[in-house]
């Protein structure tokens, strides 16, 4: 297990972010909390100086199971428990709802879980799977944030695109109730259904994009530029990286029947962004790139906004 991965489990096959032991069965919450690890509490305890004095107007967040500190934050924070964002999901996609995947990061300070929506949709040929993933943080680095993550069956990667005509995401501060916003961010996940719509809708106008393989060269550059203020190991890497984004678009079995369009580069991209290996690979790489499913991708997203622009 990746090491800034402190506990969780997944359904059947390690998951598309690359994390997770694995189970037969998607559980319900109750399981899916202790499957994941999550079955703890987190406390609310005063700061007091080196002196013995109270600090006014901050907390410490403690986890029950080990008095593991997991952020300092304002007297005005309210905890999120691990059993109620459970128990918030559960409200929010319905009664029978289960979990491919939960866990907890970065030693129990962000906590996550993870819904398969039954629904599947066709985009442009390819069959596509939402994801609804829930992130929690208890270091008060982050609220709680719902957001919509399109996977493309085949390869497994993500297509969460910034779509102005549709909102895929809902957040609420730590400094709320959050627990009686479910109605809000129900009405949000139906505008994230429309998200889907609106995705679909985007996939098969891509497909109209016929792309010559000058312009994907020239999109290419555009990611990874040889020019002449490079150092040689600057100008090396980014050759390696363009012939890594250039194999994606042209060999990748499954884009063998797909024109050559923008929904085969975008897709070319996404694999990239979310499969290939950085030139340095920290230790947190996959728990990074997992946490940022909920922003999206700022690579995924140009190469959108670029094919758009070349129609």
């Amino acid at each position: 297990m990746p090491a800034n991965v402190e506990t969780m489990f997944s359904v059947r096959e390690t998951p598309w972010h690359g994390l997770g032991r694995i189970i037969m069965d998607a559980p319900a919450s109750r399981e899916a909390l202790e499957l994941a690890g999550l079955d703890w509490q987190v406390e609310s305890h005063n700061i007091y100086s080196g002196t013995g004095a109270m600090i006014p107007g901050y907390r410490a967040n403690v986890r029950s199971t080990d008095d593991a500190v997991l952020g300092v934050v304002s007297d005005r924070y309210r905890i999120v428990q691990n059993e109620e964002a459970f128990q918030f999901t559960d409200d929010l996609l319905g009664e029978g709802v289960t979990y491919e995947t939960a866990g907890s990061l970065q030693g129990g300070k962000k906590v996550w879980m993870l819904a398969r929506l039954p629904r599947k949709y066709l985009i442009a040929g390819d069959q596509v799977v939402p994801y609804l993933v829930i992130f929690n943080s208890h270091d008060g680095s982050s609220g709680v944030k719902v957001a919509m993550t399109p996977i493309r069956v085949v390869c497994q990667n993500t297509l969460n695109l910034a779509l102005n005509t549709a909102k895929r995401s809902w957040t609420a501060r730590h400094t709320e109730n959050v627990l009686l916003r479910v109605q809000d961010a129900r009405e949000t996940l139906q505008l994230a259904s429309n998200y889907m719509v609106e995705l679909g809708n985007r996939g098969e106008e891509l497909a109209r994009i016929d792309l010559s393989d000058h312009k994907v060269q020239e999109f290419i550059n555009e990611f990874f530029p040889i020019s002449e203020d490079l150092s040689d190991c600057q100008r090396k890497n980014n050759l390696r990286l363009q012939e890594d984004l250039k194999a994606r678009y042209y060999n990748a079995p499954d884009l063998e029947w797909v024109g050559k369009n923008g929904w085969r580069f975008i897709n070319a991209v996404s694999d990239f962004a979310t499969h290939a290996d950085p030139l340095r690979k920290t230790k947190n790489y996959n728990e990074n790139l997992f946490l940022r499913t909920a922003e999206g991708n700022p690579m995924i997203d140009k190469a959108y906004k670029m094919v758009l622009a070349a129609a």
